[in-house]
């Protein structure tokens, strides 16, 4: 069903993914009916639970057209899209049919359909290797993997789009998301686990031996990477707000969304032993390529201008939701 005058539709195109399902949890909480458009291959039906779902291929452009006149939303938020950089070295035609080309068909799809405004999950990799910290959105892009490379690639187009057919469009430059909402319905699970937190976390509950620390002597103060970590909710909170900027603001802008902080791989093990009460083993391995020392963001664009003020800064925080998050996390996907 159209979403009403009263709780306009907004389109989120892998809805059923970890940021997705918080993003739709946001929607739905400021009166919008988010419907969420996924081929579930890597999002899960169990996290769609804000709004109907739509079942689909991003490069469909006929299906999503499909879709939009059907629920004629108001604006897209656009998370749909492989995100394993390692992988994408080794597949990386795999990210340009899916997070380019994909992009594309969304894009000729709202100008069909004429929806103006989107709000683009774009990553901290367009910047590559960081000439300097904290980055800034006029950082250099020099992404150093397939996948950074094609989310540079969607925000040109998106720029292009903007500056020919009068798109209204946000790119949200993440850095590490991290967290779950506080009620553990919806939290982060990949089929192939990747992120650092849910895997120190999968060690206290159990289910590995031991968390591998990958380099130990970087230019830090214990000699493991840094990197910025924010909360998953507070990233939604920064769609919403992007949404509201746009109803006014034309043209193509770029934000930044960390929490500037940034913490060690060793913090994040010391922080996650004493939010769960469990021992975290660790084992020391060599650095791997392409491993930057420091990632720490320049959120001062997105705390300026969209308002965007953090709830959830600290990481002792973030792993708490997570571990809440993880405490359920079998039952609620063996149920399903």
């Amino acid at each position: 069903m159209a979403g009403s005058e009263m709780r306009p539709a907004v389109l989120v195109t892998g809805g059923a993914g970890y940021i997705g399902s918080h993003v739709a949890r946001a929607l739905q909480g400021a009166g919008f009916d988010p419907i969420t458009y996924d081929n579930l291959s890597q999002g899960h039906r169990w996290a769609v639970r804000f709004g109907p779902l739509e079942r689909g291929e991003l490069a469909d452009q006929a299906h999503l057209e499909a879709v939009m006149r059907r629920h004629r939303p108001v604006a897209v938020v656009h998370l749909a899209s492989l995100i394993a950089a390692g992988d994408s070295v080794v597949q990386p035609a795999d990210y340009y049919q899916n997070n380019v080309a994909g992009t594309l068909a969304l894009l000729q799809a709202m100008r069909e359909t004429g929806v103006e405004r989107l709000v683009f999950s774009s990553s901290a990799a367009v910047y590559g290797e960081p000439h300097a910290t904290p980055i800034a959105e006029d950082h250099p892009k020099l992404p150093i993997n397939p996948y950074g490379g094609s989310k540079l690639m969607c925000e040109r187009m998106i720029e292009d789009f903007a500056a020919a057919y009068g798109v209204r469009a946000a790119s949200l430059r993440y850095f590490n998301a991290a967290g779950a909402e506080p009620e553990g319905r919806i939290g982060e699970a990949h089929a192939k686990e990747t992120h650092l937190i849910p895997l120190v976390l999968e060690v206290a509950a159990g289910l590995r031996r031991h968390i591998a620390i990958f380099g130990t002597d970087y230019a830090t103060h214990d000699g493991t990477c840094l990197r910025d970590y924010v909360h998953v909710c507070d990233i939604a909170d920064a769609h919403l707000l992007a949404l509201k900027f746009l109803e006014t603001q034309p043209g193509a802008h770029a934000f930044n969304l960390g929490s500037g902080r940034g913490a060690t791989v060793r913090e994040v093990i010391d922080t996650a032993a004493r939010v769960t009460g469990r021992h975290i083993a660790a084992v020391d391995r060599p650095r791997r390529p392409g491993d930057p020392t420091a990632l720490l963001a320049d959120s001062g664009r997105a705390r300026s201008i969209l308002g965007w003020t953090p709830r959830y800064p600290d990481l002792a925080d973030q792993i708490a939701t997570a571990w809440n998050w993880h405490g359920r996390a079998l039952s609620q996907v063996a149920g399903n």
